[in-house]
């Protein structure tokens, strides 16, 4: 049986989980960091999708986004392709790097806005990447880095995402 089409309407809120296969890892070291977060940013701006929240680990990735005009496939078909192909030839490896296709969960903004914010910049600490908050703080491969003013993306979308913790940005920052 086929599998059934996405919702895939410019301007929807997804949370975006993508794994690598057989829980393989995605990133080995800090080029392919690097890579990762390199392709992200450019396909940001080129689609004019917003990104909120996201954490790259070692063998997956959370990205909350609002899908741009071409909508989420074709975003997320250029990011994970690209980075893909480029992974393998860095690494002389053949084949799938990804689990089955990205799991896309359209979000209620009221709702789970600001909770998915944290689940999601707080991974790398519950997972042990990071040992402190201030080592999160200055985790250049999560979205927290960005919100707290440690790290410069300039295709993260801090303004809108702080609102929903403050309306003065130091007030929303520590919350």
């Amino acid at each position: 049986m086929p599998r059934q089409a996405r919702l895939d309407s410019p301007g929807t809120l997804h949370h975006v989980i993508l794994r690598g296969i057989e829980k393989r890892r995605i990133v080995d070291n800090v080029k392919d960091q690097e890579d990762f977060v390199s392709r992200l940013g450019g396909i940001v701006k080129e689609t004019k999708t917003a990104i909120y929240a996201w954490a790259l680990m070692t063998n997956h990735a959370h990205i909350l986004l609002r899908s741009g005009t071409d909508g989420i496939s074709k975003f997320m078909r250029r990011f994970l392709t690209g980075y893909a192909i480029t992974y393998n030839l860095r690494h002389n490896r053949h084949g799938h790097l990804f689990q089955n296709r990205y799991k896309s969960i359209i979000c209620d903004e009221d709702t789970y806005f600001a909770e998915l914010l944290r689940y999601i910049h707080l991974n790398p600490l519950r997972s042990g990447m990071v040992a402190t908050i201030s080592e999160l703080d200055r985790y250049r491969y999560c979205g927290h880095s960005v919100i707290v003013g440690k790290t410069q993306y300039d295709w993260q979308d801090c303004d809108y995402t702080l609102k929903w913790f403050g309306n003065k940005e130091k007030e929303a920052i520590k919350t």
